[in-house]
């Protein structure tokens, strides 16, 4: 879950970002600690069992395994698979952000380029940024269960306003098996292109800005389409998730501190509680863990919590009022 924290670090002051470790909610403590504890009770009891269980034949043969374990784990290129994975992972979590399509731009451009002050001009506007929204609409009920469930059906969509039902029977009179978004598009350039021919868009030149920005809207619907169809490849995923399991179930064995007088290298001192390995199993599995909720949760999901809130989103009621009406310059 993303929890927004830059408020709490906003002013420089000493041991600003230190407070930022002790925040629980949203932090890798309470994703990670109960991993952490079964890690610290298996490692645990191995311990036990080696210092007051075992024999002293059965104790050779434990700290020979320990050290091959020990050995073992530098042949697991944990570094690079993990740091590889979480790159691609946090790297698609922001293009799903940016690939939002958000109506502001578009709604400049129409505000900008489709004239008249009269009812037919108001209509005309509207109606443009409402298809571009529908589109969205479409998309996002698609990718986001949140925004199914606030519209589960088309009827929903018709009653929120963002279609009517004469574009709805012509909606499902056109069959596809796929997400049909597209379709308010092409109702958005029919319509710029009657507007052309009316004079209500002045020039090529203008109408041509307005199918670009179209385009771009469009293209943020599909490449949201596309993100939530294809997947990170599963076989990666398990690759990277069977290199950081195998890596600490050897660190089980291999990273126990063994009996200081059978003068193994590196066992000189007896610590009890491997310091460094718990730091390494945080530090890996919370990389791991952090890669997998973004994996996990696509981002759409935690942007719709607050537009579910309320009837449509922010951005598409803004849309909706300022296409209504041509704004004029204040007076100098």
């Amino acid at each position: 879950m993303t929890v927004s924290y830059t408020l709490k670090v906003a002013n420089a002051r000493f041991g600003g970002f230190s407070k930022l470790l002790f925040r629980w909610k949203g932090s890798i403590y309470k994703l990670l600690y109960k991993e952490f504890l079964v890690f610290i009770t298996l490692y645990a009891i191995l311990s036990v069992t080696y210092r007051f269980f075992l024999c002293d034949e059965q104790k050779e043969l434990f700290e020979k395994v320990s050290l091959y374990c020990n050995r073992s784990t530098d042949l697991i290129p944990i570094s690079f698979v993990l740091g590889f994975y979480v790159t691609l992972i946090v790297n698609r979590w922001w293009g799903q952000y940016t690939s939002i399509p958000l109506p502001d731009q578009l709604m400049c451009v129409v505000s900008s380029s489709v004239h008249g002050g009269d009812e037919r001009g108001r209509i005309l506007r509207r109606t443009l940024i409402r298809y571009a929204n529908l589109s969205s609409v479409l998309i996002l009920r698609s990718v986001s269960t949140r925004v199914l469930k606030r519209f589960p059906t088309m009827d929903h969509v018709v009653e929120a306003g963002f279609m009517t039902r004469d574009e709805l029977k012509k909606f499902d009179s056109l069959h596809s098996d796929f997400n049909k978004y597209w379709i308010p598009c092409v109702w958005f350039t029919n319509l710029a292109a009657q507007a052309r021919r009316d004079g209500r868009v002045r020039d090529d030149i203008a109408l041509r800005l307005l199918i670009d920005e179209l385009n771009k809207y469009r293209a943020k619907c599909s490449m949201l389409f596309h993100y939530d169809w294809i997947s990170i490849p599963l076989v990666y995923t398990q690759v990277v998730t069977i290199a950081v399991y195998s890596f600490f179930a050897f660190c089980l064995i291999g990273r126990q501190f063994l009996d200081p007088r059978q003068g193994y290298k590196g066992h000189d001192i007896d610590m009890y509680v491997p310091i460094f390995t718990l730091l390494q199993f945080f530090f890996y599995s919370g990389w791991l863990k952090a890669g997998s909720e973004k994996l996990r949760v696509f981002i759409v999901q935690s942007v719709m919590s607050f537009w579910r809130q309320r009837k449509v989103s922010p951005y598409l009621q803004q849309s909706q009022a300022l296409a209504k009406e041509q704004f004029s310059l204040p007076e100098a």
